[in-house]
């Protein structure tokens, strides 16, 4: 899951869809809901770049790119959601990925990416099957419970990985890493670690 901070959906689909860009992704939906498929679903789309999830390092040949007109500081629009949905349902189903395997651009790319970001809204897929959210549970070691989940932990990596997680799973929280955190991320790495399995 990305947003692709361009002026417009069009410029960004037409960026996608340019060779010199030395990007692509699969799919891109406007503000409006409007859905364009750029690569198909079988194919390989450079969207995902360096960074891992779990055991996957290279991410471009194990996921589906979608991306999501937004700057970051907006709101997603209502339109664009109900389409994300329909989307997600479609993929979920037909590459059987479970709703544990859709990730943010920032999950897989820590320090390096940070979208959808904040505004993106994880609860609203977690209650309709299309991804997950946590429930606090007995706190353990937030960083070993992060690699177990799919998270890179590297020691050099952890104030990304943090941000990554609130910015998910948290948005607003500040501060140290404490219980609240180490609390979600418990239930995450209990309930769903990560494996060798395809990623939207």
């Amino acid at each position: 899951m990305h947003y692709t901070a361009m002026k417009s959906a069009e410029r960004a689909r037409d960026w996608l869809c340019d060779g010199a860009s030395g990007v692509s992704a699969h799919y891109v939906i406007s503000e409006t809901g409007c859905l364009w498929q750029l690569v198909d679903e079988e194919m390989r789309a450079w969207h995902a770049g360096a960074g891992r999830w779990g055991g996957i390092v290279d991410m471009n040949s194990r996921s589906i790119g979608i991306e999501l007109a937004n700057d970051g500081a907006e709101p997603f629009s209502e339109p664009q959601m109900d389409a994300l949905e329909r989307l997600l349902s479609g993929i979920l189903e037909r590459w059987r990925i479970a709703p544990e395997r859709v990730i943010g651009h920032s999950d897989m790319a820590l320090g390096r990416k940070i979208d959808p970001g904040p505004r993106f809204d994880w609860r609203r897929l977690a209650r309709r099957g299309l991804s997950i959210w946590p429930e606090p549970r007995q706190p353990g070691d937030f960083f070993a419970d992060a690699a177990r989940f799919g998270y890179a932990a590297d020691p050099d990596l952890r104030e990304a990985l943090l941000q990554a997680f609130r910015d998910r799973f948290r948005p607003g929280a500040a501060g140290p890493c404490g219980p609240a955190d180490a609390a979600l991320m418990a239930d995450l790495a209990a309930r769903w670690p990560a494996a060798d399995q395809p990623t939207s």
